[in-house]
């Protein structure tokens, strides 16, 4: 298993827009992908759950990634973090 963890730093939090951006990388792996926030754990190839988490700018996420290309998927999400939230 492999875990990233990153602090929200886009002014906005976790909007609509590069949530949805978020479900699609990561509905690219094979692997279960977990999205933690400070108060609920969801599917990170669901929409419905990525938006419902109300993240907001400062919160700490962590990102579990279990599966056959965890590595991969870890090293891609985190990267997509950095650069869009």
């Amino acid at each position: 298993m492999k875990t990233v963890f990153y602090t929200i730093t886009d002014a906005l939090g976790l909007h609509a827009r590069p949530a949805g951006m978020l479900v699609k990388e990561a509905s690219q792996f094979k692997s279960n992908i977990k999205l933690i926030g400070p108060a609920k754990e969801v599917d990170a190839k669901r929409i419905m759950g990525v938006m419902s988490m109300g993240v907001k700018k400062g919160d700490a996420i962590r990102l579990t990634i279990e599966g056959e290309d965890e590595a991969a998927a870890a090293e891609k999400l985190e990267q997509f973090l950095k650069e869009n939230l």
